[in-house]
Parts: C-alpha cells; sequence; structure tokens
C-alpha cells in the first residue's frame, strides 16, 4: 500500500474543485496526466498516470465512490482481475485549524505485485507526492 497526504490552506469544496476539474489536469496534475469519461459510480473512466521518469500508462477502472468534498475512489486492473489490481483513493479530511489535508492512497493486490514493489515504492510513490504538492500549490492560488 502507498500513502501519502499534504495540508492544504483550503476549504474541501475548494480543493474538490480542483480535483475534478479533469479537463485541466494537463495544466497542473503531472501524475494523473489524464481523466476522461462520466465519474459516477459504478462507470468506467479512462485514466493516464505517468510516475516520474517513467513512460505514461493508460487503463480504465471503475469509479467505486465519488463522494463531493469528501472523497473519490476506482478500481483498476492489468489485464485481468487478480493479476495486478490498485484500489486508489482520493480523501480530503477537514482539520480544526481551517486547513484540509488530501490523503492519495491505493491498495495494490494480485500476483504481480511483489515483482512491482521496487516500481511502486520508488516511481509510483513519487508520482503521489508530486500530484500532492500540485493540487497543493493549484488549490491556495485559486
Amino acid at each position: 500500500m502507498i500513502q501519502t497526504s499534504v495540508r492544504i490552506q483550503a476549504t474541501p469544496e475548494k480543493i474538490w474543485n480542483v480535483l475534478t476539474d479533469f479537463a485541466h489536469y494537463p495544466e497542473w496534475n503531472p501524475f494523473v496526466t489524464s481523466l476522461e469519461g462520466t465519474v459516477q459510480t459504478g462507470k468506467r473512466i479512462r485514466v493516464k498516470l505517468t510516475p516520474p521518469g517513467q513512460k505514461g500508462m493508460i487503463f480504465t477502472p471503475t469509479v467505486l465512490c465519488f463522494d463531493r468534498n469528501e472523497r473519490f475512489e476506482w478500481i483498476g486492473h492489468l489485464f485481468i482481475p487478480g493479476l495486478f489490481d490498485g484500489r486508489h483513493r482520493f480523501e480530503l479530511k477537514v482539520n480544526e485549524d481551517g486547513t484540509t489535508t488530501f490523503i492519495q492512497s491505493e491498495q495494490f493486490r494480485g500476483i504481480l505485485v511483489p515483482f512491482l514493489k521496487k516500481m511502486l515504492n520508488g516511481p509510483t510513490r513519487k508520482g503521489f507526492e508530486a500530484m500532492n504538492e500540485a493540487l497543493k500549490v493549484r488549490a491556495e492560488q485559486f
């Protein structure tokens, strides 16, 4: 599992608006460089991930949860379920000081996971961190 977080000086509503403005991802998001489709529970979307120093990959996960200002989650599979599955989550938590913590996590399962640990703990984790920081900058700017 990978879990990263960043504290943002903005409301959940403001962060959610940036996070769900998928058309503008190419302008600011260094990790999820494209997200297309109807983002609704049960629907498939098309996502392009580009970890730092890696070639981008496109996959079509299924949206598990899309709770406004709180959580967006999907599950994707490499070829077939059980080979390499990733359950990706974005969460927003309100802090007492008026800031919001953005948490990005992914739980991996499948027979290929042990063979991909180096990539997951390296470029993939760095991609999460880069996106978190870019989201922070963008949400605090607007």
